[in-house]
């Protein structure tokens, strides 16, 4: 993420653009399987020096927060600067944690295990998003004696104010790629992720400083844009080999820059005047996508509806005519959106249009919200408008059916039980042979007794859990219900369901 983007919140506290709720109903205004992920940073400093209880208790408090506005994967900053939010075999502790670098938390604990746990209790998917190149964010801040850069600096250049891998390095490649089996290795990881920094954002007047790695690695290439844009190229499709081969089930994912190409410099490009992901940070997405290198693609589109250099709406039409059959999720700036006026409709923001639109393309599956604290702030009354409207019932994740599409058999032994706790429905994992295939969690739907069973609207489901029971709510044994409940695996396949006539 850009640092830039990151506007003041004070400035919203009278901020209410009103009118939030009067919103535009669409077809599948609430679709049962969408992506609704929340991006949780650590490079701003938010958690630096904070002692650990109180620590758990903001994380677990952000987490209520954005799960009851309907949030069902965390996009969590574990590596900002080639260094560590977890136990790193590879890496030193992060001074964005500990306030400076390689000093471990005391009392000793591991936030990314601990967000793992508490993402996977609520039903959410954790996502590790990695910085691959950056190690330092400002020349000023000090390297842990074991930091990488301490050991090798020779793998190392530096550009404006930051200190990067040279990513034409394939040593460079090499221990990002070992710092990613690492983690995937040793943690119940959903994903791992990688923003927009690639090759820098340009500094005005500086190319980045790589002439002596041209000369010593470009042979064979006409021009060094080509030449930079292989090396991430080989970055890309070896990280989600290492993945693979390590944990089929775990994704890997890309948040680029919002612009892939301008018109101006491919006729293919969308109708825009910005930075390019291409020509500019050296990030050929649309290549990734095709290649299927990556499981899927959130281009952060940040700017507003009719902006003169980067219109919100060209840029959502441009990537969903674009996904090259890989998942599309729009990243949304909470601030940006709340920030500006509908143009068809000013006295209400931008939220309902955006909303509609990110659900008119069957190519897009959803959305994830830039950045996660503006939503727990609710500035603009944002996250009142997702509980009221857009996240009114759960969703479950996309299927990615190009990694698995095989259902977990179903569940065993549904039953009502009184117990000291209450009425409880048991059930039974089902068998499995694979880990593919195994049940992790649950959605457990309740309908009228009389009603019709129809799993694929969202608005009956009442639980999504990893417990193999659910709390019925009792009243006075009069009322008649249908309670089914299916199986998930890990890439949210659904078994086929099992019911029960309850009466509470």
């Amino acid at each position: 993420m850009r640092i830039k983007s990151i506007l003041c919140l004070c400035l919203l506290s009278l901020l209410t653009a009103g009118g939030v709720f009067a919103q535009v109903q669409t077809k599948g205004a609430c679709p049962k399987r969408e992506f609704r992920a929340a991006w949780i940073q650590s490079v701003n400093g938010q958690f630096r020096g904070m002692p650990a209880e109180k620590l758990k208790q903001n994380l677990t408090g952000q987490l209520n927060s954005l799960q009851e506005a309907g949030i069902n994967a965390i996009i969590f900053q574990v590596r900002p600067e080639a260094d560590a939010l977890y136990a790193s075999r590879l890496e030193p502790w992060s001074r964005f944690l500990t306030g400076v670098q390689g000093k471990a938390p005391e009392p000793y604990w591991d936030p990314m295990q601990f967000m793992i746990d508490e993402c996977h209790k609520r039903g959410m998917e954790f996502h590790a998003w990695i910085n691959p190149y950056r190690t330092k964010t400002t020349l000023k801040s000090e390297l842990a004696p074991n930091h990488v850069y301490n050991i090798h600096p020779e793998w190392f250049v530096t550009y404006g104010d930051q200190l990067y891998f040279d990513p034409a390095l394939p040593e460079s490649r090499r221990h990002i790629c070992m710092v990613v089996s690492d983690i995937v290795s040793r943690y119940d990881v959903d994903a791992i992720h990688m923003d927009d920094y690639f090759y820098p954002y340009p500094v005005k007047g500086k190319d980045f400083p790589d002439d002596a790695s041209f000369a010593r690695l470009g042979g064979g290439f006409g021009n060094k844009g080509d030449w930079r844009r292989n090396n991430v190229n080989m970055l890309i499709k070896k990280l989600h080999e290492t993945i693979r081969e390590i944990k089929p089930w775990v994704k890997f994912g890309v948040s680029p820059f919002g612009i892939y190409r301008n018109e101006s410099s491919d006729p293919l490009g969308s109708k825009t005047k910005g930075l390019q992901n291409y020509d500019d940070l050296y990030a050929d997405v649309l290549l990734w996508a095709r290649e299927g290198w990556i499981d899927y693609n959130i281009p952060q589109i940040y700017w507003h509806i009719g902006h003169p250099v980067a219109d919100y709406e060209a840029l959502v039409k441009w990537w969903a005519k674009n996904t090259e059959n890989r998942p599309l999720f729009i990243g949304q700036s909470v601030m940006n959106t709340v920030q500006n006026a509908d143009p068809k409709n000013p006295s209400m923001n931008q939220l309902p249009r955006k909303m509609a639109l990110q659900r008119a393309y069957q190519t897009i599956g959803g959305s994830c919200q830039w950045p996660a604290s503006a939503v727990i702030e609710n500035v603009g009354k944002y996250r009142d408008a997702l509980i009221a409207e857009y996240h009114k019932y759960p969703a479950l994740p996309p299927v990615f059916d190009f990694m698995d599409n095989e259902a977990p058999a179903k569940v065993r032994r549904l039953k009502p039980v009184w117990t000291e706790d209450g009425y409880i429905l048991f059930w039974t994992a089902p068998k499995y042979e694979e880990e593919m295939n195994r049940a992790v969690r649950y959605v457990v739907y309740r309908f009228g007794a009389k009603e019709a069973v129809d799993i694929d609207d969202p608005s009956h489901i009442v639980a999504i859990t990893r417990d193999n029971f659910y709390k019925l709510p009792y009243e006075d044994g009069k009322t008649k219900y249908r309670y089914v409940v299916t199986a998930l695996d890990r890439l949210h396949n659904e078994s086929k369901s099992v019911g029960k006539k309850i009466k509470l």
